[in-house]
């Protein structure tokens, strides 16, 4: 029996020895190490032995089992090396010391318009703050005055995971925490917070002209003592003069969402159609921009700040859209295409 045992170790090794690809190997594992293999095939010949027998046998079996199944591991993780190294040698050589060539490639309209709003509300004394895209339940909704089973939930078609966490639907999601960290600078040393936050957002929405199910948004803050709506359209109308480097027309309607009182809708002249009506603004000459309006007392309170002495304006700008208006982008899926043909255009911020 032990002559068995010898012949198929010895046929293995010939065998591995020849073995150049992991399809290869694995065939080769199933050969011996299968339900059918020939290691397997050496357990059936213990019927006709002794129990002494039996037992050296089968200890020799399991011996050489082990051996070739630690030989099979070796030998691929060589052939993995292997295909590494290779792969690598086929990679174009290039020198990372050499300048780059700034005349290829562009950022994208959105980063270009993001970056400027950015620029705009730091010289008027706002921070700018980063913010995840996976959050939880309270900071997207409970925090911000919109409890579980809510009708207003609604309003925002979200994508939960399996963690309990989800997607943010929108750049609200980070007001809670902005409180929190800077509501020890609001009541100790009398300095408002004054914050932005732009980021990514995720609805699962039916995509058309001007509505997709991944966009960008800049949340934005101010809370302090006496502040009122005039002090938000002021800023408002402050930045989107600096990004269109003209006066906008715009307009204030009421809208109703759970974190604010009262509730605005800001929305600007279409100016893709000059606002006479198009596929972008719905033939309605205007673009839903900006929906905002005056803290609830309650997102105040969530946040740790007291309502009852300090007041504040929240507005959620859509990047996207103003990246549209100011590039004459007419479709806001092109802005997720990749398509060089609607993007490759934007080389400067013009």
């Amino acid at each position: 029996m032990a002559d068995k045992t010898f012949e198929v170790r010895e046929s293995f090794a010939k065998a591995l020895a020849e073995v150049s690809a992991l399809t290869d190997l694995d065939k080769l594992r199933v050969e011996y190490l299968g339900k059918k293999g020939l290691v397997t095939d050496l357990m059936k010949d213990m019927k006709s032995l002794s129990i002494e027998e039996k037992k050296t046998f089968g200890q020799a079996v399991n011996v050489l089992k082990d051996e070739i199944t630690e030989a099979i591991a070796a030998k691929q993780e060589e052939l993995k090396q292997r295909e590494i190294e290779l792969e690598n040698s086929r990679m174009p050589e290039f020198d990372i010391t050499m300048p780059a060539d700034l005349a290829r490639g562009s950022y994208h309209p959105i980063t270009l318009v993001q970056r400027q709003c950015e620029e705009i509300f730091k010289s008027m004394g706002f921070t700018v703050e980063d913010y995840s895209e996976v959050v939880t339940d309270y900071e997207c909704f409970e925090s911000l005055n919109i409890p579980k089973n809510h009708p207003a939930r609604d309003m925002q078609d979200t994508y939960y995971l399996d963690n309990g966490q989800l997607l943010k639907t929108q750049t609200s999601a980070a007001q809670n925490a902005i409180y929190k960290k800077y509501k020890d600078q609001l009541v100790n040393e009398g300095k408002a917070i004054k914050a932005i936050f732009p980021g990514r957002c995720f609805r699962n929405e039916a995509t058309d002209a001007c509505h997709e199910n991944t966009f960008f948004q800049m949340e934005g803050v101010m809370v302090d003592r006496n502040i009122s709506i005039s002090n938000l359209i002021f800023f408002m109308k402050t930045m989107l003069s600096e990004v269109f480097r003209k006066d906008i027309k715009v307009r204030l309607r009421p809208g109703f969402f759970p974190f604010v009182e009262p509730g605005f809708e800001l929305d600007i002249s279409c100016l893709i159609c000059g606002g006479e009506g198009c596929p972008s603004c719905k033939h309605s000459g205007w673009l839903e921009l900006c929906p905002c309006g005056m803290i609830h007392p309650e997102v105040l309170s969530a946040g740790g700040i007291d309502p009852e002495e300090y007041i504040g304006f929240a507005f959620g700008l859509g990047l996207t859209r103003l990246a549209m208006m100011k590039y004459g982008v007419k479709d806001i899926r092109d802005l997720n295409s990749g398509s060089l043909k609607c993007l490759d255009q934007f080389t400067d911020d013009k």
